[in-house]
């Protein structure tokens, strides 16, 4: 599980990253932008809706 949250914040930091790299190489005029925070921001749900249902199914405890 622990793998899985780390490739999913990896996957979110690049995104987050692209969408900056698009945004000054477009100059605010391309659609590249809006799909790269749009994919952040799905694998963002994605990635709560499982800590979500991780923790519901006892997968993620709360005791340290």
């Amino acid at each position: 599980m622990k793998i899985l949250v780390v490739l999913f914040v990896i996957f979110i930091v690049g995104s987050l990253f692209s969408a900056l790299y698009f945004l000054i190489k477009d100059k605010g005029q391309g659609e590249r932008t809006v799909k790269a925070l749009t994919v952040r921001i799905a694998l963002s749900v994605t990635l709560f809706a499982l800590l979500m249902l991780g923790y519901y199914f006892g997968l993620i405890s709360d005791k340290l």
